[in-house]
């Protein structure tokens, strides 16, 4: 971390922006919650990919974090001797993640996850030999249709593959639910927490996640912990699902006009390598804030094509703060982030976990 030298006016475009006034709000808001019903925060550190906002997120309250891959929580882990206590929510293959995987039990609390025996087998091949076992939890589908076992029968099964392999230890279940998806993990999570605890394996943890219904999590009681991720920064998409107001989005990209070659086009230097070209089901490629009235209806690569109705009042030199389509892909596209307070940079942070992709 380094001391701003720039201000928004001086600083290199494209910049990433990050409001730490804002990002603190989010973070207490659904701390809040959770505390209110009773339920344990685990955030998922795909967002920021930051230990400095993982600290935060664990003064607030969070009992430890979610991390994608094995060089993700890495980096997380070397970067704060706060960060104890991680789950990989991903099936994890191959010698030489487990080897890493090994090393990194070693230094904390570690949990990760399975939807097949393949997985649980190589997981067990390696930590037979260890001197801790691995916390494995099943993976379910409960309507995401992602990855996960499709029903509480065969989570029933894969956890007592888990409790038999040496190394391992049954660590519960988890699942990547869709937008409004509580009902089918509270029914879905119960039967299968029946089945287990019917052999006599105890269910330890219940863990669920998504921004989108986080606010709603609380109708899902049978979970005992949610990962949030994207909350922490918010961004276009969760605006327009009515997650939260333009005032929420922490992250923002900052961007340069660097041509107006008609009265209702300009184009800044910020392109897909800036802003994303995830669109979420939107039209566009992310909001100018102060500017309803303009489109952001082209990315190449490091151009953007704004467009008006009407006219649309640029000029070459213009700044303009732009909050992407979605936070957690701009994190992952720049060495480091400014960090604004009141107002004004007051810090550069590197990105720590930058292209941990492995």
């Amino acid at each position: 971390m380094t001391k701003a030298v720039s201000t928004l006016q001086t600083v290199n475009t494209p910049a990433v922006l990050v409001d730490l006034d804002i990002t603190r709000r989010n973070i207490d808001r659904f701390q809040a919650y959770a505390d209110v019903h009773g339920m344990k925060v685990r955030p998922h550190i795909k967002t920021h990919k930051l230990p400095a906002i993982a600290e935060m997120q664990l003064r607030a309250g969070a009992i430890g974090v979610t991390c994608q891959k094995v060089s993700e929580a890495e980096a997380m882990v070397a970067g704060s001797p706060q960060i104890r206590d991680v789950l990989i929510t991903y099936n994890i293959l191959g010698a030489e993640k487990l080897d890493h995987l090994a090393g990194l039990a070693r230094k904390v609390t570690l949990s990760v996850v399975a939807d097949n025996e393949t997985v649980i087998d190589g997981l067990s091949s390696k930590f037979a030999s260890q001197p801790t076992r691995l916390n494995v939890l099943v993976e379910c589908n409960t309507g995401a249709d992602r990855c996960g076992v499709p029903t509480p029968e065969a989570a029933a099964a894969l956890a007592q593959r888990i409790s038999a392999a040496p190394g391992l230890v049954f660590g519960g279940l988890m699942t990547y639910p869709p937008t409004d998806g509580a009902a089918a993990v509270e029914s879905f999570m119960t039967r299968a927490k029946t089945l287990i605890e019917a052999v006599g394996i105890a269910v330890p943890v219940i863990t669920s996640g998504g921004t989108p219904s986080m606010m709603s999590a609380a109708e899902a009681p049978v979970a005992t912990e949610y990962r949030p991720g994207t909350y922490v920064y918010n961004d276009r998409s969760l605006v327009s699902r009515g997650v939260c107001g333009w005032d929420d989005c922490a992250l923002t990209v900052l961007a340069t006009v660097v041509s107006v070659p008609s009265a209702n086009r300009a184009i800044i230097d910020a392109g897909s390598k800036s802003l994303t070209s995830d669109l979420l089901g939107l039209s566009g490629y992310g909001h100018v804030l102060g500017r309803d009235d303009i489109a952001i209806d082209q990315l190449s690569e490091e151009h953007g094509r704004l467009v008006s109705q009407g006219l649309i009042n640029l000029k070459v030199g213009d700044r303009l703060r732009i909050v992407p389509n979605h936070a957690c892909v701009v994190t992952n596209l720049v060495d480091a982030i400014n960090i604004l307070e009141k107002g004004e940079i007051s810090a550069v942070w590197p990105v720590a976990a930058r292209g941990k992709i492995v």
